[in-house]
């Protein structure tokens, strides 16, 4: 008897200051769904005053054990709070897909009050080889991630970010309330 094959569910995590609703977060989530990928968009607690350890909590109550059929993606101080949680994996595990959208791990420059949030970051080795689609994206404009950040996770990671022209930080706000880039990329 062949095995069974491994169900597909994905988990769309926020960032700063957002919530479930905003941005393209739920447009990914319908379109995934639409091509049968169970998926969810969880509330991170107090995103305007965020706390590492209660988004840490509410990632690892999302994601779980990843295997295969895991999918992740993650929008800027989200995909902080995501790699940490895989960082922290100390049983086997592997993600099948991930996607880290205006990523980072170094303070920002134009979001200093963020800077007890992101601390020292995390180091992120080894996480890439565990996933087996990784795509990182960022914009040529952003006003809150700089380019460097991004490619800089990117390197990390061990692959290169994929420019979105004119994207901003794929914010609601800069026009962005869809994503294909990244819904490309899971499918």
């Amino acid at each position: 008897m062949a095995p069974k094959a491994t169900e597909r569910r994905a988990s769309i995590f926020h960032g700063y200051g957002a919530t479930p609703q905003d941005h393209w977060f739920g447009w990914l989530a319908e379109q995934m769904e639409r091509v049968g990928i169970q998926t969810e968009v969880p509330a991170l607690p107090e995103s305007a005053s965020p706390a590492p350890d209660a988004w840490a909590a509410a990632v690892a109550e999302a994601v779980g054990v990843p295997d295969e059929g895991s999918v992740v993606v993650a929008h800027s101080l989200g995909c902080l709070a995501v790699l940490r949680y895989l960082a922290s994996l100390t049983g086997p595990w592997r993600l099948g897909r991930l996607v880290l959208v205006a990523g980072f791990v170094d303070t920002l420059p134009a979001l200093p009050g963020l800077d007890g949030f992101i601390g020292d970051g995390v180091d992120p080795a080894g996480v890439g080889e565990k996933v087996g689609s990784l795509t990182v994206l960022r914009s040529d404009d952003d006003p809150y991630v700089p380019a460097g950040h991004t490619d800089r996770l990117a390197d990390l990671l061990g692959t290169t970010a994929l420019i979105v022209p004119g994207a901003g930080h794929f914010l609601a706000d800069d026009g962005v309330t869809a994503l294909p880039q990244a819904l490309d990329a899971l499918v």
